[in-house]
């Protein structure tokens, strides 16, 4: 597993600390109604350039996305709403990266991902739920079988240090890397630094 890199999703308290553990990603919410919402007058302070740094967004006026991505020097977007291919090809044609999310159960159908494959540099792939994300739990990786595509994917939904070891019967070589969020906070925004350094060295981080 020592290739699979790490995104840090849902920050907003203690980005610095966070930061300072060397996670190849970290995910900044950008939709009002998550409890990890930034806020309207977020400032991002300076992180090693390193860090990709990824924009969350649901369902989010294409202005209002790129006016975003410009002002806080995003590296990548990610559409975790109802986003349509169509989207995603004009999300590409702004000379933006985006990867694509969706809500995975067993009767999942893989065939819909065809649609977006040349607009998204990756598919993530969360837990079915009411909302859009971060409901904490998570869902059968055994349907990740069937995911037969090259492009690889953000593996996300209610990861812990306990259920990461589940992981041994999927085809790592598609995951590109791990997105961790509400096991791995004191409160919504505000993450446990200690559990997610003991993370970094049980996945063996690149």
């Amino acid at each position: 597993m020592n290739r699979i890199k790490l995104k840090i999703c849902g920050l907003r308290d203690n980005i610095n600390e966070v930061a300072a553990l060397g996670p190849n990603y970290i995910g900044l919410i950008f939709y009002p109604k998550s409890p990890r919402f930034v806020g309207e007058n977020f400032e991002l302070p300076e992180i090693d350039r390193s860090i990709k740094k990824v924009g969350v967004f649901v369902n989010e006026a294409l202005e209002s996305v790129e006016e975003k991505a410009n002002k806080y020097q995003l590296d990548f977007v990610q559409l975790h709403g109802d986003e349509s291919p169509e989207y995603c090809r004009l999300i590409k044609e702004k000379g933006l990266k985006s990867m694509k999310a969706f809500q995975v159960d067993e009767g999942f159908d893989f065939e819909i991902l065809k649609a977006y494959e040349a607009y998204v540099e990756y598919f993530l792939f969360d837990t079915k739920s009411k909302g859009y994300g971060g409901s904490g739990h998570s869902f059968d990786w055994s349907v990740l079988q069937k995911y037969s595509m090259e492009k690889q994917y953000f593996l996300s939904g209610g990861l812990s240090l306990e259920n990461i070891k589940g992981m041994k019967g999927l085809d790592v070589s598609k995951i590109h890397a791990l997105d961790v969020n509400s096991k791995f906070e004191v409160k919504p925004g505000l993450k446990d630094v200690e559990k997610l350094a003991r993370l970094k060295s049980q996945i063996g981080i690149e």
